[in-house]
């Protein structure tokens, strides 16, 4: 089946538009979509149908896509404010609403999309810990998680898929060791575990979660930098597998990719090993089939292909392609028309 992806490059203010019939085929560039500006991250709804990106230099804001379902082409379609800069959003599991995360406003946000899939002004605002870095919504679609980064906490919010409205949850936090850093975090698609990466440290938490209450249960700490790294860490992104089996994480300054199986019952990571990547790699992603990972380097104005070994989860390195000035968030989707 046909996949799409998506890179936006912060420098060049575009967004490059590649194409990938099979696993074993090349990349192939499709389009380059000029924005303007910073635009960084990146959000594809739940149909596929369109994309969102952030633009995080002024005027902030949040712009709405619509992607070709035979092409995975994108045709601009409007454009709302954003409070401040946002390090990351996501849409709810309805495609209904988007959410935002700013780190340097230190809020979160809720924007309602339209039938015709364009974003709208925020509605909900809420002040947030120091430097809010990721907002993540339950597969239940009634829970909402986002990291403080600053402020050393997962937030807990209950969330209203009819309004759109976010409230806290009982506890309203999970705090996090002092100097960790939490900045992304993702749901193991079972249901039961969640993970959350620490930019400071470099370590990953892994969580028991309770679905029906929305709460987090610490479980496992374990470290992500290459054997012999003495620097400071930097960490960055952070994905599963589709099929939930492995875990991979992003090193900025020793540009490196760390590989981890995932304890199917008890949701534990075990290290599978450490994968050279892009100069200073701050996003990737997975497609929806586990078998290939896209990695982008912000220094190296380029991306690296991989194949996912499916029994082992090690990275292969398949090819690698100019893309545009300091890529930084990859979205990989299967064209609903396929």
């Amino acid at each position: 089946m046909m996949k799409t992806i998506y890179i936006s490059n912060a420098d060049s203010g575009d967004i490059s538009v590649l194409s990938l019939a099979s696993a074993d085929a090349h990349l192939v560039p499709v389009q380059t979509l000029t924005v303007g500006c910073t635009v960084m991250p990146l959000a594809v709804s739940p149909c596929r149908g369109y994309l969102y990106a952030a633009r995080r230099s002024a005027p902030m804001a949040v712009c709405s896509f619509a992607i070709d379902p035979h092409t995975g082409k994108l045709a601009y379609l409007a454009e709302s404010p954003l409070p401040a800069s946002m390090a990351y959003i996501s849409t709810d599991r309805s495609g209904r609403f988007l959410f935002s995360a700013s780190y340097q406003g230190d809020v979160i946000t809720v924007s309602a999309i339209d039938a015709d899939g364009v974003a709208q002004p925020v509605q909900q605002q809420i002040a947030t810990g120091p430097h809010a870095h990721c907002i993540v919504p339950a597969l239940s679609n009634r829970h909402v998680f986002a990291t403080s980064l600053g402020g050393g906490v997962v937030m807990q919010y209950c969330f209203d898929p009819e309004s759109g409205r976010l409230s806290d949850n009982q506890p309203g936090t999970v705090a996090i060791r002092p100097g960790a850093g939490p900045r992304h975090f993702r749901l193991h698609p079972g249901g039961k575990h969640a993970y959350l990466l620490n930019e400071l440290d470099a370590t990953i938490d892994v969580f028991a979660l309770d679905a029906d209450q929305g709460t987090l249960h610490p479980l496992q700490t374990i470290a992500s930098l290459p054997p012999g790294f003495g620097g400071e860490p930097w960490a960055a992104d952070m994905q599963i597998t589709p099929d939930g089996r492995f875990l991979y994480s992003s090193e900025r300054r020793s540009s490196t990719l760390a590989g981890f199986a995932i304890d199917p019952a008890t949701g534990r990571l075990e290290p599978i090993g450490h994968f050279p990547t892009e100069e200073q790699p701050r996003g990737f992603a997975i497609d929806p089939d586990g078998r290939n990972l896209i990695a982008v380097g912000q220094l190296s104005h380029h991306l690296s292909h991989y194949a996912i070994d499916q029994q082992t989860g090690a990275l292969m390195a398949l090819e690698r392609l100019e893309v545009g000035q300091n890529p930084n968030w990859v979205e990989i989707i299967t064209l609903p028309a396929t």
